[in-house]
């Protein structure tokens, strides 16, 4: 039985099986066979990301760390630091994105490297001062420091941003194409990667924290100045073992240059006027970005998949501050945490194989339903039950543990339908505004429990949470039945829009 598509929408029969739906840019005969000197491209890829993961998961752990020992009773740097990092992804990462389009890839990346690391180094040197008990007491210098750590923070973020996009959404497509895998597989690497640095990297530098922050600092300084040189070089030798990365360099349009006779007339009115136009063509610069993010085909998955950001249904600070608050000690919560990334884990190991079979739409679908609903157990037991009972308890711990299989299954397959959607002129400005439209649902989840501070009142931001993966779930149903022009279709629901391997065409038939 199948839904039948609105009048205009495209009807997977009536088409072409051997006509592409998204075309690519390398024939079969280009793509070059996966040898052992591909594995080595590979194994450099993977070692500069890991070691850009790593140094940037461990120093913003740290860093929340080393402020909450540096000032002990009070979380409000902690907090202003954790805010203005988000803030300065939410403002300027659309800018960062368009310059990187036209931009060297190498240079870019290099670039990225350089300003992560640096800041890192000058953060910690500030840390190792402020620690400094004697120095504590000069207002000026704690005030002057912590403002050069904030700045020298969102630094730092704004380079993990563009080490983070230039890998994973554009790299990432010309590596796979080129040495002809699956980029399912390789997408499912690069986030294992990044979940075994979010589980082990934190973990490091909390323990020798435990022991003395001082320690802690040199350890992220030194850390950082050694990789640095392994990262520069091993992305350079993927950089030179790829050809297809290298582009020509195009000039950013700009309307600065435009001869305009009333900028240099010395009237009041001309004046005026060419300080109107300015801030007219100002505005427009910055939301040009915004537009073409929304007009996108593929806006409405990555939407979705941004919306998720917006929930404190994961083993993240809020919801671990919130069962310290019961009867769960440290351990335990640690524990549940390594739980957690192991479920996570299994989702990036799943995920390809189920893309592989039944495509990345239908992926996206049935592991968004999958997280939706193991989370509506946890929804119901918070409105229906005393928040800080055991079977509430119990529930949320098993609830978002499975939920995490099903968000990072929704992850990769919807970052493998924006990978083909996005156009290669445009993919660092797209994955740069998607990542702001990520971190202000990040801030707004903040904002909840800001909102609603205390244990028992967990259940509010629990209901805004479950509110947000079910508006990504429409949103995605949305992007579904345009793209197919239907959402269930049973006579394929177990074949259809399979992932290609790299010897072939995509099919046309979603």
């Amino acid at each position: 039985m199948a839904l039948y598509p609105p009048p205009g929408a495209r009807d997977e029969n009536a088409m072409d099986a051997t006509e592409p739906l998204l075309q690519r840019s390398d024939s079969p005969e280009q793509l070059q066979p996966h040898t052992r000197s591909s594995k080595h491209v590979l194994a450099r890829l993977y070692v500069s990301h890991f070691l850009s993961t790593w140094n940037s998961r461990m120093f913003e752990f740290g860093a929340i760390l080393f402020l909450a020992s540096i000032f002990q009773d009070t979380l409000l740097y902690a907090s202003v630091y954790a805010l203005a990092r988000s803030l300065s992804a939410v403002v300027l990462s659309s800018w960062l994105g368009s310059r990187m389009d036209h931009s060297d890839r190498l240079v870019t990346i290099r670039r990225s490297i350089i300003w992560q690391r640096l800041p890192v180094v000058l953060s910690c040197a500030c840390f190792v001062v402020l620690l400094v008990p004697s120095l504590m007491g000069n207002k000026f210098v704690t005030w002057g420091l912590f403002a050069a750590v904030l700045l020298l923070a969102c630094v730092e973020k704004l380079a993990a941003i563009a080490n983070t996009v230039a890998v994973e959404r554009d790299w990432a497509i010309i590596v796979s194409d080129s040495l002809a895998i699956q980029r399912q597989d390789l997408n499912a690497s690069m986030r294992q990667i990044d979940l075994f640095c979010k589980l082990l990297a934190p973990l490091m530098v909390s323990l020798i924290d435990s022991l003395s922050t001082s320690i802690a600092v040199w350890l992220v300084l030194a850390v950082n100045i050694l990789c640095v040189f392994v990262e520069y070089v091993a992305i350079a030798q993927v950089y030179e073992a790829i050809p297809e990365l290298r582009r020509v360099q195009r000039g950013l349009a700009t309307n600065d240059g435009e001869n305009g006779e009333d900028d240099f007339q010395p009237t009041s009115r001309a004046v005026q006027r060419s300080v109107v136009n300015r801030a007219a063509r100002l505005l427009n610069h910055v939301a040009a970005p915004w537009r073409e993010y929304i007009a996108s085909p593929v806006f409405l998955a990555s939407f979705s998949l941004s919306l998720l950001y917006l929930t404190v249904l994961s083993f993240g600070p809020t919801m671990v501050t919130f069962l310290l608050h019961t009867e769960y000690t440290s351990l335990q919560v640690s524990c549940m945490r390594v739980g957690s990334v192991i479920a996570e884990l299994s989702g990036t190991w799943v995920a390809p194989f189920v893309m592989d079979k039944v495509g990345p739409i239908r992926s996206g679908l049935w592991f968004l339903n999958w997280q939706f609903t193991c989370l509506s157990a946890v929804a119901a037991a918070f409105a229906l039950t005393d928040a800080t009972s055991r079977l509430v308890l119990v529930g949320l711990i098993v609830g978002v543990a499975l939920s995490r299989v099903g968000l990072w299954g929704f992850h990769l397959s919807a970052q493998f339908l924006i990978q083909e959607g996005v156009e290669e002129e445009t993919r660092g400005q797209f994955s740069s505004t998607e990542m702001a439209v990520q971190n202000i649902f990040e801030m707004l989840s903040f904002a909840t429990t800001i909102a609603f501070p205390l244990p028992e009142q967990f259940k509010y931001p629990v209901f805004i949470s479950y509110g947000a993966i079910a508006t990504a779930a429409i949103c995605f149903a949305a992007y579904v039945r345009k793209e197919r022009g239907h959402l269930l279709h049973m006579t394929r629901c177990l074949g259809g829009d399979k992932v290609p391997s790299p010897s072939q065409g995509l099919p046309g038939d979603f």
